[in-house]
């Protein structure tokens, strides 16, 4: 975990050619074969695009050398992670910000979240980046991490390609509403746990008062059952307001509101990504502890 860390803070992300973006590509491909308006389509495209990827990995470590299964746990983790590409995101978000560039600052914003950004002012684009941190601290950085702890490598590639895929086909649209079952519910259940201990660990590494009291009472109103939880502790460590009606496809559309205190603006981004920095630290800290105990 340290070393695939290490080089994503060394490294960050991969410029030539990324993984996850050659999977987006099998993944169009998969579904322009395989579409048809049904679940049983969208699960038989989920196991050719996610579990034969992750099988072909398990087998592959078994009959390799300690050695080589040590640098393809470290190279697999370091592909799943994107804690150094969440500042590269949103950092210039803050920044444009902080220079009172709207319009920057907006296009900076579009390339983190899918809502309507033209239609954001300064306060909702600050919002826009923090959301966007706080629920990535949980899909790019724990719950990657999370999953390489119970499995190893094959368990870091499950969550990250099932999380990618989610983002993919898990919308309920006309043509996703069947199709995209499989992915959005697997990828419920891959982050249930891993967005409990995201939301624990803001908590944790912020204020913990209000960032419980907002995962209790405003979690439970969110959409999504795992984002809700992330994104209401998240709010609430940083003691500020997200959530509330945000533009998609020329219309708003209503939200819950999440935390409490001051409204977004630049530095609550770069406080989002210093809770997450804190998060990684708290993290790697309990599995060391764990890892020595273990081997006492």
């Amino acid at each position: 975990m340290m070393l695939a860390l290490a080089l994503d803070a060394l490294l960050g992300e991969a410029r030539r050619f990324h993984p996850l973006v050659g999977f987006g590509r099998i993944a169009n491909d998969v579904e322009r074969r395989l579409y048809r308006d049904d679940r049983g389509a969208g699960v038989v495209a989920w196991g050719v695009t996610v579990a034969i990827p992750v099988v072909a990995l398990v087998a592959f470590r078994a009959n390799v050398g300690a050695p080589l299964a040590f640098a393809i746990d470290v190279l697999v983790l370091y592909l799943a992670i994107g804690r150094r590409s969440l500042g590269d995101h949103a950092r210039p978000i803050a920044e444009a910000l902080r220079a009172n560039d709207l319009a920057a600052a907006r296009v900076a914003v579009g390339r983190m979240v899918s809502r309507d950004v033209d239609a954001l002012d300064a306060t909702r684009v600050a919002a826009a980046g923090t959301e966007s941190v706080l629920e990535n601290g949980h899909d790019a950085v724990f719950g990657a991490l999370f999953w390489f702890v119970l499995l190893g490598a094959p368990g870091a590639l499950l969550f990250r390609l099932a999380n990618t895929l989610d983002a993919m086909w898990g919308y309920r649209t006309p043509r996703y509403e069947r199709f995209g079952w499989a992915a959005a519910r697997i990828d419920d259940v891959l982050g249930f746990v891993p967005a409990r201990l995201t939301a624990l660990t803001y908590a944790a590494t912020g204020d913990t008062s209000a960032a419980l009291r907002g995962w209790r009472t405003q979690a439970p109103a969110w959409d999504s059952p795992n984002a809700g939880p992330v994104m209401a502790a998240g709010a609430g460590a940083l003691r500020v307001r997200l959530g509330g009606a945000a533009p998609y496809h020329g219309r708003w559309e209503p939200r819950p509101e999440l935390g409490e205190g001051s409204p977004p603006d630049a530095t609550t981004i770069d406080r989002a990504l210093r809770l997450v920095d804190r998060g990684v630290v708290a993290w790697l800290v309990a599995a060391l502890v764990v890892g020595v105990a273990s081997h006492a």
